[in-house]
């Protein structure tokens, strides 16, 4: 982490203006190491590839149990009360048992039962899996239907997996009122169940991660910070008694941090700061709302942090043009 340079004079476009060398060296120290703009470690991306095909798997049998329900057990039945003469029905042209009565089989009302639970177990552990991917190798929020599709998809296939073997089960005109409302209310139940929890509420996305990645970088001038098991949250400073639990600190980049499973970085960066005797822009409030607002869901520009009088920047990031092409200039000759 840099050294407190509080009182170090604080560099100016007008005092000091930097030769074209120079700055080229001091943009290449710059960059992050990953650079910026966050993408997942390779073995965060092999994990959620990992989870993902699981999930897959999970779900694929799911609603392949579905399939047996719906065309195999519903359609069991067991006949009582038959005198043996065959009449034809009218209705149907179909020769059917005098006197007989068809009732759906106990036993098969007690698979059903079973089945409903292994739907849900299955949809339920596929869904936590792909939370998890998601949260390893997120989505752009940015793209719409897919970052929408795919943090929600546990709850979408929830619905699949259950929905049309519990309106199979209401039209079943074998089954008993009894077992149609058991059967009903069990079914109903597990659904709702395995759709809220497929259901992400606060999924992750690339553009949050970036903004954590940026504010790190812009405090600390390099893309470093702190975490230990157990933790939601990274941190700044490794000194803080949020991290000091008696497990292992452990530092590495942001995208580290969240391949070793912490969520975003503190919003307490700036009692931090001030506790390991690093600079704290004065505007530490208004960063920290924006990337609350960010990891909210909520799209905003992120401050760029004012410095004190007499305080030098971590790292002096120009503006880019309007084009984007190449970065504003910094000072003037």
């Amino acid at each position: 982490m840099p050294e407190n340079s509080s009182k170090k004079p604080a560099r100016t476009a007008a005092s000091r203006p930097a030769p074209a060398a120079a700055t080229a060296a001091a943009s290449t120290d710059a960059s992050a190491d990953p650079p910026a703009g966050w993408t997942p470690t390779p073995e965060a991306k092999a994990k959620a590839t990992r989870f993902r095909w699981i999930a897959v798997v999970l779900w694929a049998v799911a609603i392949a149990a579905e399939a047996v329900g719906i065309f195999w057990l519903l359609r069991q039945r067991q006949v009582t009360g038959g005198d043996g003469q065959l009449v034809r029905n009218p209705d149907t042209g179909l020769l059917e048992q005098q006197g007989a009565t068809a009732t759906f089989p106990q036993w098969a009302f007690i698979t059903l039962i079973a089945l409903f639970v292994v739907i849900a177990a299955l949809s339920i552990t596929g869904s936590f899996l792909w939370k998890k991917a998601n949260h390893l190798d997120p989505a752009r929020r940015s793209d719409t239907v897919r970052f929408f599709v795919q943090n929600q998809l546990g709850a979408i296939i929830a619905i699949i997996a259950f929905v049309p073997l519990i309106i199979m089960v209401f039209l079943n005109k074998d089954m008993d009122k009894g077992q149609k409302t058991i059967a009903g209310i069990v079914g109903i139940a597990l659904a709702a169940l395995a759709v809220v929890l497929g259901i992400d509420f606060k999924p992750a996305s690339v553009e949050q991660y970036t903004a954590d990645q940026s504010t790190v970088i812009q405090l600390l001038g390099k893309d470093q910070v702190t975490w230990v098991s157990g933790g939601a949250v990274y941190h700044v400073c490794d000194k803080v008694s949020d991290i000091q639990t008696g497990s292992a600190i452990q530092t590495g980049t942001t995208a580290e941090a969240v391949a070793a499973g912490k969520e975003r970085l503190t919003l307490k960066f700036a009692s931090e700061l001030e506790k390991c005797g690093l600079p704290v822009p004065e505007n530490a409030t208004a960063i920290a709302d924006a990337l609350r607002q960010i990891q909210g869901g909520q799209t905003v520009s992120l401050p760029k942090p004012v410095w004190g009088a007499g305080v030098e920047a971590p790292l002096s990031v120009p503006d880019a043009t309007s084009s984007g092409s190449e970065p504003a200039p910094t000072s003037t000759p």
